[in-house]
């Protein structure tokens, strides 16, 4: 498999900027712009999936993690575990547009690709991006091929969320030679069968730091398997470090920044994880159409009933919101890293202040994927009614593992208050434009006017995104003129501001492609309007839900019945055909036998 780059450059836009400024359709990435090679690394990943991962299900699932690791060499023998690392160090190197395609193609079995995303992404590039050069040689080329196992060991049972209240000791001995780490850390992915182990801990009981510990150091040992609800084939256990002697040279990082890996690793982890929830609700609607087209009752196919096709018309609406939001995201950080030299001093501490950037787009991928994707299970498992809640069948799994999504790489409540405090933080320091956009919006309700216009195709969904941005903005202005520098305190708030901000973006995205695929004149344009049009529904309903929620909030009196006054008439539109789009989708999906655009 060949190094790969992104082809069609998208607008490297600052991040958390889609809500105030506008985006021309030709300055975003979409799944159109793919290349042919990353279309050729995708099948690659895709066809290991189908032929060498799916019928070890059983075992997998069974924790046969010879099975498991068996594969995982397979998959760096094909390249896949490479993606990330640098070709100095035996990897391929390749763009986050080809990362993401493959933690996308390979979602199939989740429990699988939670043991490979951990491998790929947590476990392997914390040494990529803050290793020493003797680190990088020791430990890339074995995780890159797949001979070593890579884990990520930051939660405690007393601090999952709250990572930096970790517990975990570490000490200088007294010949200066080891580091002496006390602890336990919990709910390890990957533990029961890795080789390498980035752990956190405190040096000295305060100074937040990261170990690289390998399986077999005096010491250091794993727990028993955790029985889960969901991803069951997966490994995750506790560790146990009593007395644990880690060399000196196995500190990773600086001493009392370890919170700079645990932080920016994750942006990583959640653009992927966001990724695979996309993968696996396509996934999940290909079974859904398959038994909805074969289940008879009353004399025809399920899916000739207008409520089985709402649902498919659901189910395919998010998939392709959540490949517009993916590839939109992810397509801007390799703008970003675009001008980077990777072989350059200080290039990876470059690379990660650039990812960052995009810290908000990461956490809005994860939470929107997460969640869309418990939505398409809960869908499918219905579709197949009964049999959905069996073990034979498809949905049963798919059902039970869908649920760590929404808790893995920082739970959603976590995600929903850094999408809205990282944007106001950024506000309060003047790196983005947020409190003037919000001032004139403020400005402008106030006076009345007709409202902008719009013309040509999309032109009702162009104006619904308008109207969706004023009411985020003028949500988050009511909130803030309440609660000024205690809004962070004020979590239903700012839950509720990060609502309105994910779908803003997510619906903009949809446009975007659409309006992309228009200039294009390709074949799948009426398709894409379409769903844009269904999905623009659902987006500005949540949207308004969510901004009555604030302003019920922060006003009283005659100050709440004139904000709700200003939020009806941001609100006012002619609202759409969604059930007619809905059956058009449904019929669309169902002739293709799966979701195609």
């Amino acid at each position: 498999m060949a190094t790969t780059k992104t082809q069609v450059m998208a607008k490297a836009a600052k991040g958390g900027s889609f809500l105030i400024e506008e985006r021309a359709p030709h300055e975003v990435f979409t799944p159109e712009d793919v290349s042919e090679e990353q279309r050729q690394i995708a099948k690659t990943a895709a066809e290991f999936t189908v032929n060498e991962v799916l019928p070890a299900a059983a075992e997998i699932e069974a924790k046969n993690f010879q099975v498991t690791r068996g594969l995982l060499r397979k998959a760096g023998e094909l390249g896949l575990m490479a993606v990330d690392v640098p070709e100095a160090y035996g990897g391929l190197e390749m763009d986050k547009v080809t990362s993401a395609i493959i933690a996308e193609s390979i979602s199939q079995l989740a429990s699988f690709s939670v043991a490979f995303s951990a491998h790929v992404g947590i476990g392997t590039l914390p040494i990529v991006w803050y290793g020493t050069e003797a680190q990088k040689r020791k430990y890339l080329p074995k995780l890159a091929s797949g001979d070593w196992i890579a884990a990520y060991a930051l939660s405690e049972s007393s601090s999952g969320s709250d990572a930096l209240n970790c517990r975990t000791r570490a000490v200088l001995s007294e010949d200066g030679r080891h580091y002496i780490l006390n602890g336990e850390k919990m709910w390890i992915t990957n533990a029961g069968m890795a080789d390498l182990f980035t752990v956190f801990c405190k040096v000295d009981g305060d100074k937040f730091t990261a170990f690289l510990i390998e399986r077999g150091t005096p010491g250091f040992s794993v727990g028993a398997e955790e029985h889960k609800l969901g991803i069951r084939g997966s490994s995750t256990c506790p560790l146990i470090l009593s007395d644990c002697r880690v060399p000196v040279e196995n500190l990773l990082g600086e001493i009392g920044k370890g919170h700079h890996i645990a932080f920016n690793i994750l942006n990583i982890g959640r653009f992927k994880l966001g990724a695979a929830c996309v993968g696996g609700a396509r996934h999940g609607l290909q079974h859904a159409i398959h038994y909805a087209k074969e289940r008879k009752a009353f004399g025809k196919s399920i899916c000739e009933f207008g409520l089985i096709q709402e649902k498919l018309a659901e189910c395919a609406a998010g998939i392709y919101a959540g490949e517009s939001l993916m590839y939109r995201t992810v397509g801007m950080i390799d703008a970003a890293l675009a001008g980077v030299d990777s072989q350059a001093p200080g290039a990876s501490r470059e690379i990660q202040k650039r990812i960052e950037e995009y810290a908000v787009e990461c956490s809005i991928l994860k939470v929107w994927g997460s969640e869309m994707l418990d939505m398409v299970v809960d869908h499918v498992l219905q579709i197949y009614a009964g049999y959905g809640y069996v073990e034979e069948y498809p949905a049963e799994r798919a059902y039970r593992d869908s649920r760590i999504n929404r808790i893995f790489e920082g739970t959603n409540e976590i995600n929903r208050l850094i999408i809205t405090g990282w944007l106001m933080k950024r506000a309060m320091a003047g790196q983005l434009p947020l409190l003037q956009a919000i001032r004139q919006i403020m400005d402008e309700v106030m006076s009345p006017s007709g409202g902008e216009e719009f013309e040509g195709p999309l032109a009702a969904e162009r104006k619904l995104l308008a109207g969706a941005k004023k009411l985020s903005l003028f949500a988050a202005g009511a909130a803030s003129q309440k609660y000024m520098q205690g809004l962070a305190d004020q979590q239903e708030v700012m839950g509720a501001l990060a609502d309105c901000i994910m779908q803003v973006y997510a619906l903009e995205s949809c446009i975007l492609r659409a309006q992309k695929l228009l200039a294009t004149q390709g074949g799948a344009v009426a398709h894409a309007i379409v769903l844009t049009t269904y999905y623009s529904v659902r987006a500005f309903e949540a949207i308004e839900l969510s901004a009555r929620k604030v302003i019920a909030n922060v006003a009283e009196g005659d100050m709440l019945r004139t904000q709700m006054a200003i939020l009806r008439r941001l609100a006012k539109h002619d609202p759409a055909d969604a059930i007619t789009a809905g059956r058009q989708i449904a019929r669309h999906v169902l002739e293709a036998g799966r979701y195609v655009l």
